[in-house]
């Protein structure tokens, strides 16, 4: 045997001796066919992390299709926002933004101040904001996920799959192409500060065009990443890794593979493509946070050195950042009601009876394409 693969064989009994038997999720879809051309346990359910402010901008361009906001609308920090853990956007107490501006901050700087600023805003409460949240997710046959607040700071029941935050960003980017520019940008500037964006692929591999990243110690690093190039479009879902460094370049080899062809149809497309609701979120505190983090580390890095000092990387380009603009309003007034009524919650659409039937039809959510066709949908070939 060579000592090549015993220094793998090593790392891997090392991970699994830590209590990780299982591999950490991964998904690659072809974001034209919905075609799933990798999937690795892309159903078990995650704590999503900073993942959770896609949902949380999808349920803000919902409303503002629906007119009970606009890009204009103030969204102001309360005490309430200001007390969530970093990262913040470092603006005090009763500072406001455009709407427009808070997705901006909240989207690129992954500030959980804004965040839970935007849900207050257009929840009338982080409570009412999270109903929006979980309606939204069940109309959208997310079947794998909940979620307990706008920011993803780590709850034990707050939680998804890689299959459905691929649904998610599949909706974002069919639904509402608009507001895809948020998630491509690398940096904000607000006032005389530079608010930068965690998503390396933005500045280092050609054709990125978003998405997010997330990390709590209960998640390890999350990516959601889209790519286009040579008229393919590919989305990438990697959940749990050690660090930025692996998490990056597995997305980044994840999309190689599927625009090189070496990754094909697995026959089932991300609509069909099952989870495993009934599963316990893995918590990753003690490997990536904990007692076990050097170890695990170590094995980690033995496993996957792509990226490392002396190995090669699949980061290699050099792509000009896009930057933002946002404006501080000032300090307004905060506990003083904006001048429109919020009415109740009330969930509009029945949650989906069945796997299955999101290979028939995926409820459309909200008409907002304006031809009532369901979202997201395969594109037919060209002619």
């Amino acid at each position: 045997m060579s000592l090549v693969r015993q220094f793998a064989l090593a790392a891997l009994f090392a991970l699994l001796s830590l209590g990780r038997a299982e591999a950490n999720p991964m998904l690659l879809v072809d974001m034209e066919t919905l075609d799933v051309l990798y999937a690795e346990e892309a159903g078990q359910p995650w704590h999503p992390a900073s993942l959770t402010k896609m949902m949380t901008a999808y349920v803000a361009f919902e409303e503002i299709a629906k007119g009970t906001i606009t890009l204009e609308t103030p969204v102001v920090l309360s005490k309430h926002a200001l007390a969530q853990a970093p990262s913040r956007s470092g603006l005090p107490v009763g500072s406001a933004l455009t709407m427009q501006d808070a997705l901006y901050v909240m989207v690129v700087k992954s500030a959980n101040d804004v965040a839970m600023a935007i849900a207050e805003t257009v929840g009338g409460s982080e409570a009412g904001f999270v109903a929006k949240m979980n309606d939204v997710a069940a109309r959208m046959g997310m079947t794998a996920s909940h979620f307990t607040n706008p920011n993803g700071l780590h709850d034990p029941a707050q939680y998804t799959s890689a299959r459905d935050l691929a649904l998610l960003a599949l909706y974002i980017e069919q639904s509402f192409p608009q507001y895809m520019p948020m998630f491509g940008t690398e940096a904000v500037k607000l006032g005389k500060v530079t608010l930068e964006s965690q998503n390396e692929l933005l500045t280092s591999f050609a054709g990125t065009t978003g998405m997010k990243t997330g990390y709590v110690c209960a998640s390890g690093l999350n990516m959601v990443a889209t790519v286009e190039r040579n008229g393919r479009r590919m989305l990438a879902v990697v959940l749990g890794g050690q660090s930025a460094r692996e998490r990056n370049e597995r997305a980044a080899e994840l999309i190689l593979k599927g625009l090189s062809g070496s990754a094909q149809p697995t026959g089932t497309t991300v609509l069909t493509l099952g989870n495993n609701p009934g599963a316990a979120p893995v918590d990753m505190r003690a490997q990536i946070c904990g007692a076990e983090a050097k170890a695990y580390a170590a094995a980690a890095q033995a496993a996957f050195p792509m990226g490392l000092k002396g190995q090669p990387s699949y980061l290699n380009d050099v792509v000009a950042p896009r930057a933002y603009v946002a404006t501080d309003l000032g300090r307004i007034a905060v506990g003083v009601n904006l001048p429109r009524p919020r009415p109740a919650h009330l969930p509009q659409f029945t949650p989906p009876s069945s796997e299955a039937a999101l290979a028939v039809e995926l409820r459309p959510g909200l008409n907002v394409s304006g031809n009532g066709v369901p979202m997201p949908l395969a594109r037919p070939d060209s002619l």
